[in-house]
């Protein structure tokens, strides 16, 4: 998904989730849904990422706003990475790069010298109508959860 995407309806998708669930994006109509993008489970800054996600839950929830975490790992991986860190909000394994695909967030990167396929971190905000109204690439983690949920915030008031 390029910028061209912005305020165009994002297209439905389903994946499995932890908790046993099955997340589809159109279930959430009526909500704001944070859709965060991380490269691995339980490495330094994905796991800060989740953490101050998980810190500012409560004031995404009175916002009317649900927030994914979706990487390609394993639900198993995802199932001990939210507990180990008592995320309230569901993480999404997509091990086929369908949300990947759709929000084009597959990139070539640089790991120790050699080009590698990976996720580039990246947070979309979709409104109640299903409309996808902002995004952030390349997120630096640091303060990141904050800004999105004021950028909520501001469209709720």
């Amino acid at each position: 998904m390029t910028n061209t995407m912005l305020n165009q309806p994002v297209p439905d998708f389903e994946l499995p989730a932890t908790s046993g669930k099955t997340i589809k994006l159109s279930d959430y109509l009526g909500k704001f849904v944070v859709v965060y993008f991380y490269p691995k489970d339980s490495t330094p800054g994905c796991t800060t990422q989740g953490m101050q996600f998980r810190d500012a839950y409560g004031d995404f929830q009175q916002a009317n706003a649900e927030i994914f975490g979706i990487s390609r790992d394993s639900l198993k991986s995802h199932e001990n990475f939210k507990a180990k860190f008592s995320f309230p909000f569901e993480l999404l394994a997509d091990t086929e790069e369908l949300a990947c695909g759709i929000f084009n967030v597959i990139k070539m990167k640089n790991m120790y010298g050699k080009q590698v396929r990976g996720i580039e971190r990246s947070t979309f905000i979709i409104n109640p109508q299903g409309v996808l109204v902002h995004e952030w690439r390349g997120v630096k983690v640091d303060g990141h959860a904050h800004e999105a949920l004021s950028y909520i915030q501001s469209l709720s008031t």
